[in-house]
């Protein structure tokens, strides 16, 4: 079964547990909206690619760890969007989920969708339960304080931020958790692999900005111009489109240089040339990155 479907079988299935009889039907409803259908879905991919390349002796502790990385990405995103946050009228080519189910159940939905990270994960594990206790901490580290997306979040709140730090935790958290639970999902050391993590948050997050100055919504499936609007770090707008796409082509080229040694390195390379062309939308393809 190839990764994509792997990834919405997996995100299928933790979805319906928390759609089982006795759950309330508006935020059962609004859970599923939240997570599907999906975009490109980088960051699980990213977990399968590395799990691959470090054997993947465990596919079912590799789908968990993909598919709790995948719900995390999906709950920051109903809770970025919310009117306190970037008041995001439209995400995925529809309506954000306080748009379409009101303020309280997007704020649950978000929540919800944090537990269902963990309880997948816990769930998935089952066979190799001597793993679990490094996944749950590699993706509790992702998500909440000092480095989290929690933090990374509550950054846009301070008076001043390093436009590096502010990346670090609002993209390039979950993304390394993607690496690192990759790796331990298979039974590899994980830490060699947080750097490759990083590496490709840092490029996605400058890709994003890159998307937000020289975008349209339709193109991008939700509203353009916000960090500009509300005062938000945007290496483009700091260092210029001409800045930003070289700073994005050096990231990608680092995230290639640092993969570990492996014994599926040469595929994976392959696939990090791939995923990291996904990250600009057609109109600004002409970045040349990496092939």
């Amino acid at each position: 079964m190839d990764a994509g479907r792997r990834i919405e079988r997996a995100l299928d299935m933790a979805v319906a547990h928390a759609e089982a009889p006795g759950a309330p039907p508006r935020l059962a409803e609004a859970i599923r909206y939240a997570v599907f259908p999906g975009g490109h879905r980088i960051r699980p991919r990213l977990c399968l690619a590395v799990a691959a390349a470090c054997g993947d002796d465990d596919p079912a502790s590799a789908d968990a760890a993909a598919a709790a990385i995948e719900l995390l990405h999906c709950a920051s995103l109903v809770h970025d969007d919310l009117p306190c946050f970037d008041d995001a009228a439209m995400r995925r080519q529809k309506p954000s989920v306080h748009v379409a189910y009101g303020e309280p159940i997007a704020v649950l939905t978000g929540d919800a969708l944090i537990v269902l990270a963990f309880e997948t994960l816990a769930r998935g594990t089952a066979l190799r339960p001597e793993r679990l206790a490094a996944l749950v901490g590699l993706v509790a580290r992702a998500v909440g304080s000092p480095m989290g997306i929690v933090a990374g979040q509550a950054w846009e709140s301070e008076p001043e931020v390093a436009l590096s730090n502010y990346q670090q935790a609002k993209t390039g958290a979950l993304f390394a958790a993607a690496t690192v639970t990759g790796a331990a999902a298979a039974g590899a050391p994980s830490l060699p692999w947080r750097l490759l993590g990083e590496c490709l948050g840092e490029a996605y997050q400058v890709a994003d900005d890159l998307r937000d100055v020289a975008c349209r919504q339709e193109e991008i499936g939700k509203p353009a111009g916000r960090d500009a609007t509300l005062g938000r770090p945007n290496a483009a707008l700091l260092l210029g489109m001409g800045g930003a796409l070289e700073r994005l082509r050096r990231l990608a080229r680092e995230a290639i240089e640092v993969i570990p040694a492996c014994p599926g390195a040469d595929a994976l390379r392959a696939e990090i040339a791939a995923q990291t062309r996904l990250f600009l939308p057609a109109s600004l393809q002409r970045a040349e990155l990496p092939a």
